[in-house]
């Protein structure tokens, strides 16, 4: 993962019905697919399927088994008609494996691999891996945001390597949206380590960035419902590729791939003169 010299867009799915924008929600196999397929030819080179959602403010558990069982319908339906990988949307190791037999090819961790068993099954597939700075309570309010990311960014590497997980299968997110109960607004957060996405880059490792209709977006722009903020995440995600993202997620694919490519030719004449 990460090797490709253009900027990738991830099209994100969800079948989990608590999701924060319902505009992802895909209820029926057959809607699921043609979204997917939508998402290829809209320029898409991977398909994210989540099935649990994880959005910090919201009251979400489901227990493993439906995480399971909607996890693996959906990654089985989806793989073998695309022609790009899919990435499962999972903290937990069941639900994981679940995916993975069902033909997933890459884990999308937001808790960085804390849990060791999700890492073992990453390492024993050989699978791509997406790992988040997952907040905790080391280190709140002690140092600056993009500091305290970069740390916890270090150490999803640390994990993955511990695991057997070669550097070159790690793709890494900021956990834009994630960070709530910080000493400064999460919104401020949020927008400080987009500001300074390059200083993460020496952890080593490609960065994803994911701001889809995220709600700093809609705390920037006073655009409460998450089907308001389209326009605010292209903004977004113009910044992330400048600063230095090397994967986009999102909820738009064809309006994403548009502002990623109109901002990766300015940050290339920017970078090369």
């Amino acid at each position: 993962m990460g090797g490709q010299k253009s900027v990738v867009v991830m099209g994100a799915l969800n079948v989990s019905p608590e999701s924060f924008h319902a505009g992802s929600v895909y209820r029926d196999r057959g809607t699921l697919v043609d979204a997917a397929l939508e998402m290829v030819e809209a320029g898409a080179s991977i398909i994210d399927v989540g099935a649990r959602s994880t959005a910090p403010y919201l009251e979400t558990e489901i227990s493993d088994e439906e995480e399971c069982r909607r996890l693996s319908a959906a990654v089985e339906a989806i793989v073998g008609k695309v022609a790009v990988p899919v990435s499962a949307d999972t903290t937990r190791p069941e639900p994981a494996r679940a995916a993975l037999e069902s033909g997933a090819r890459i884990l999308n961790d937001v808790h960085g691999l804390r849990d060791r068993e999700v890492a073992r099954l990453a390492a024993e597939h050989d699978v791509g891996l997406i790992l988040m700075a997952f907040p905790d309570s080391d280190g709140r309010g002690a140092q600056p945001p993009v500091v305290r990311v970069r740390i916890l960014l270090a150490a999803c590497l640390d994990r993955a390597r511990a695991a057997g997980v070669a550097d070159e299968r790690v793709v890494l997110d900021p956990g834009i949206g994630f960070f709530r109960d910080e000493a400064v607004a999460w919104d401020v957060h949020d927008v400080d380590v987009l500001a300074r996405l390059r200083e993460l880059r020496d952890v080593g490792r490609p960065l994803c960035v994911g701001v889809s209709r995220k709600s700093f977006v809609g705390a920037i722009t006073d655009r409460p419902a998450t089907a308001d903020r389209l326009a605010g995440s292209l903004a977004a995600t113009a910044a992330a590729v400048l600063n230095g993202a090397a994967l986009i997620r999102t909820h738009d694919v064809r309006d994403t791939v548009d502002a990623v490519r109109v901002a990766e030719r300015i940050a290339r004449v920017a970078r090369d003169g």
